[in-house]
């Protein structure tokens, strides 16, 4: 058992390189399953997230190896179509092997994934999408049994809601159906694009990825690849939202810069300096930082993985700011923590209402999911004292070496054992 230690208020400094998006990797690994070969994927962080997956295919019967940020997956063993319980209840991207195993064998068995509890997650949309592609399916004691007994038929899908989830599974099913499948209302973030790319790579045949409509035509067999995974779009604006909480000079490299706009247009409003360039953004201070309203919204909106986080820079800010949560229940839980560093936040429904302006104290807390240990990090870089996080295998799931990254931009921050999980 692991906690972090971090002694604030200083200012980082330098520069940092981003890993590969975790949200993007999650559903390329469920996508090799499809290939029925080897491949070779580059830029893939290193995180406990990816590593369950890995294991899940492991069981499944693949093999893979990494080195470093590269690892090579070999799906030609793969002969199950029952995912392993053990494995899949500790993450929520495992549900693309629904997806993938359904493609590839014309039935799933996947137990209900887990992940960062953020309110009900349901799946509808998923088996709504698998109705339409000629399957049936029944959920019994936590697990999730989908079968096209006449194969996967390609068919026009329209999702209720743009669900990030419902969209990849969906894409993965009927890239190798029989016919051509259309897709609409489609989410349209980045890691959506990624893995439609990556499937085209391995010969799909899909256009429209990154608008709300997807078109694809049913190919008879993928193969093998070679593929880049994209950078992280959450820990890039991570990063970038620590160094405005610290007023420091922080050079975010390895981004792509579109990717972040709906973040950037913000922290200018808020009188944060942001420059870019082709591959890299800084972040410098230019005096108090200003309040503002937030509105999280799917892609290209403001993302509700940020959401932890910039409610925790604008509690320094001068004047009063408003966040609304648009997109997941229960996500404002983690701020009585920050209240009590000395925060003032009220919650109305999905609505932080914040009186910004206020000076943080370090105290000990324990991180509830993944994006609310990442914003008690820039919390206790930001105060003045010293905080204790524990709960910390909820950052490993989606941050790669969290804290070496940040001691090297000068933040006093370390990994110590811990004799205890609850504070």
């Amino acid at each position: 058992m692991k906690k972090l230690v971090i002694n604030g208020g200083k200012p980082l400094r330098g520069e940092v390189n981003i890993s590969g998006s975790k949200n993007a990797a999650v559903g390329i690994i469920a996508a090799t399953i499809l290939a029925n070969g080897i491949c070779t994927l580059e830029n893939v962080p290193d995180v406990s997230d990816i590593k369950i997956l890995l294991d899940a295919l492991a069981y499944l019967g693949a093999t893979y190896k990494r080195d470093g940020d590269v690892v090579v997956i070999d799906t030609t063993g793969v002969n199950k179509y029952v995912a392993d319980k053990e494995s899949i209840g500790k993450m929520r991207g495992s549900s693309y092997l629904m997806g993938a195993l359904l493609g590839r064998f014309h039935r799933a068995q996947v137990f209900l994934p887990g992940g960062c509890n953020l309110g009900p997650r349901p799946i509808d949309q998923h088996l709504k999408g698998f109705t339409s592609l000629g399957a049936t399916s029944s959920v019994e004691m936590g697990k999730v049994d989908i079968v096209a007994e006449n194969g996967v038929i390609g068919n026009n899908v329209y999702l209720d809601i743009a669900s990030v989830g419902a969209t990849i599974n969906i894409m993965l099913a009927a890239c190798t159906a029989e016919g051509n499948t259309l897709i609409e209302n489609c989410a349209m973030e980045p890691h959506v694009v990624d893995v439609a790319n990556f499937l085209n790579t391995c010969g799909a045949n899909i256009r429209g990825a990154g608008t709300n409509i997807i078109k694809i035509q049913g190919a008879k067999k993928l193969h093998g690849c070679i593929y880049s995974i994209i950078p992280d779009q959450i820990e890039a604006g991570t990063f970038m939202v620590a160094a405005a909480a610290t007023h420091g000079d922080v050079t975010v490299r390895n981004v792509i810069p579109k990717h972040q706009e709906a973040l950037t247009a913000k922290l200018e409003e808020m009188n944060i300096g942001v420059t870019e360039g082709p591959d890299w953004i800084r972040i410098f201070d230019k005096g108090p930082v200003k309040s503002t309203i937030i509105k999280t919204a799917p892609y290209p909106g403001f993302p509700t993985d940020m959401q932890p986080q910039i409610v925790t820079l604008l509690a320094c800010a001068e004047g009063e700011s408003k966040v609304f949560e648009n997109i997941w229940n229960s996500r404002f839980s983690y701020t009585s923590e920050l209240n009590r560093m000395g925060a003032d936040i009220t919650i109305q429904d999905k609505t932080a209402i914040i009186s910004g302006g206020k000076t943080l104290a370090g105290i000990s807390m324990k991180a509830p999911d993944l994006r609310a240990g990442a914003a008690f990090v820039i919390a206790g870089l930001a105060a003045k004292g010293t905080s204790t996080i524990y709960g910390i295998h909820y950052i490993d799931r989606g941050y790669d070496n969290f804290e070496g990254k940040l001691a090297a931009l000068g933040a006093r921050i370390s990994r110590e054992e811990a004799d205890f999980e609850d504070i």
